[in-house]
């Protein structure tokens, strides 16, 4: 690569998500490119940080994709392939292999999008994870079946979040469901369910080296919301708990495990009844529902920001961490019977941020006192249920 070239960054995102990464790509001098769905032609995106957008049917396949971009790399030299969504990680990487451009392959991108994969590989290595099994073997389900006692949860390998998960509760009632999957009984997993608080670590990552992490807790289980309705809350948790510094270990042990070069992660651990932590999933991605804005309230450290200079740094540059500081921050966002719904009696000075979305209430607040913000998170869950909550039916697959 010529010195006096700019880096040149194609981004793929086939959600509306990312807007900072490209503006920080700009400020770091790169040209930037978007590749993006045909439905989102008109979404919020910050044109002027993007040098050219490129638009995806509904329905398109990878090798669509391939064709496309090495028909645009025929006068457009790609440095970076960067997926902005967790649904994109396989995409990209598979790009970077035909393109032969640095950064995460196939094999890796697998351990951090097939929940199949990223479970194989933690336990292999002894990490503690929920007993599970392949839905392939029948054979080897039934002797599941017959070893850990239920309920179960019948997972997709390749969905994000809590989509498409079923909470089962005998063999009786797991087996149609897998006949009802068909052909696709191999693209899911049967796990153990492990009740319990459910934590997320958000970090960054260069040069195999966790240089940030946060360690958060969510209120009411993310799949719990999802399937059940409620108010989705999370918040940081106190940084010299031992359930803090034992998940800063464990989440800096899981990473080295996958083998994770340079990025940002969002992983989620469970705490058994045991007092044991088990891993649940990992992404190589910054999380969603409005986690980066949360990080950043109790770190002063955008996620989206400093991906985008540990991309632009690469293989042979230099990424250094900004300041960080240690406040706390949490956030509650709910479905919600107003179009635009009006907070404003929601007037305490710890308030940062309110989310601005049709039909969805959410509020950010942020402290110095770890006390302060749960208790108005507390207090404003159960304002938002009286006030705006509204539920729909959880989704089968992801949409945009």
């Amino acid at each position: 690569m010529s010195e006096k070239r700019p880096l040149t960054v194609l981004c793929i995102a086939t959600f509306e998500k990312g807007q900072e990464f490209l503006r920080e790509c700009k400020r770091q001098g790169c040209r930037v490119f978007l590749v993006t769905m045909e439905h989102l032609r008109d979404a919020d995106w910050p044109r002027e940080s993007v040098d050219e957008f490129f638009y995806l049917p509904e329905g398109f396949k990878l090798e669509d994709v391939k064709r496309g971009v090495s028909w645009l790399a025929r006068t457009r030299e790609f440095d970076r392939v960067v997926p902005l969504d967790d649904f994109d990680v396989e995409t990209a990487a598979s790009l970077r292999e035909h393109l032969r451009i640095p950064g995460m392959g196939d094999t890796t991108a697998r351990y951090f999008r097939d929940k199949l994969a990223m479970r194989v590989k933690a336990r292999d290595h002894g990490v503690l994870v929920p007993e599970f099994v392949h839905a392939l073997n029948h054979e080897r389900v039934c002797e599941f079946t017959e070893r850990v006692a239920p309920p179960w949860v019948l997972k997709p390998r390749g969905e994000a979040s809590a989509v498409g998960i079923k909470k089962v509760c005998s063999a009786d009632e797991l087996w149609p469901l897998l006949e009802e999957l068909g052909d696709r009984q191999s693209t899911y997993l049967i796990e153990q369910f492990i009740p319990g608080d459910i934590f997320h670590v958000d970090s960054i990552i260069s040069e195999r080296e966790t240089l940030f992490t946060a360690v958060s807790k969510y209120g009411t289980p993310p799949m719990e919301v999802a399937h059940g309705g409620g108010v989705f809350m999370t918040h940081t948790v106190p940084r010299q708990s031992p359930d803090a510094r034992a998940l800063l270990s464990l989440d800096r042990e899981l990473h080295r495990t996958l083998g994770l070069v340079r990025g940002v992660t969002h992983t989620e651990f469970i705490k058994g009844a045991d007092g044991r932590f088990y891993f649940l999933e990992t992404a190589a991605r910054v999380g969603g529902a409005n986690i980066a804005e949360t990080v950043e309230a109790a770190t002063g450290v955008n996620l989206w920001r400093e991906w985008a200079r540990i991309e632009v740094a690469g293989e042979h540059g230099h990424y250094e961490l900004p300041p960080v500081r240690e406040d706390y921050a949490g956030i509650v966002i709910s479905l919600a019977r107003q179009e635009w719904p009006d907070t404003s009696a929601y007037d305490d000075p710890e308030v940062v941020f309110r989310l601005h979305k049709r039909h969805h209430v959410g509020l950010l607040v942020a402290s110095r006192d770890p006390a302060r913000v749960e208790q108005l998170l507390a207090s404003y869950v159960r304002r938002l249920l009286r006030d705006f909550s509204a539920t729909l039916p959880a989704a089968e697959r992801a949409t945009s």
